[in-house]
């Protein structure tokens, strides 16, 4: 199975997750300098929706503006998105055709069968 993990090199989920997968041929995408946010957004939200991708728990999300806000809780959120990619829950893990969102035990028993 090859996995792509898209997050941020400083994110702490993101490490952890990479560690736990360590045995397996990742390709970690920074996803703020090398992702294709245009083309990987709307497919994320097709796949697993705006309330599984959008962090609200993130300083940018309390940055935002209501009517920011609006569009990102509403199936309009791809654009803010794009925009913001640190309101994207990380890590986004691409799985053959199947895509994961955050590190829960969830996503480790799907990835590692634990």
């Amino acid at each position: 199975m090859s996995l792509t993990l898209y997050g941020l090199k400083n994110c702490d989920t993101c490490k952890k997750a990479l560690k736990a997968l360590g045995d397996q041929d990742v390709r970690f995408v920074d996803i703020r300098a090398e992702a294709d946010l245009e083309k990987k957004v709307p497919a994320w939200l097709k796949a697993v929706g705006v309330e599984a991708l959008v962090n609200k728990r993130s300083t940018t999300w309390r940055q935002l503006s209501d009517e920011e806000k609006a569009a990102g809780e509403s199936g309009d959120a791809a654009d803010l998105l794009i925009a913001h990619p640190t309101l994207i829950k990380r890590p986004v893990i691409e799985a053959d055709k199947v895509v994961h969102v955050g590190w829960t035990p969830a996503t480790s028993k799907a990835l590692l069968g634990e």
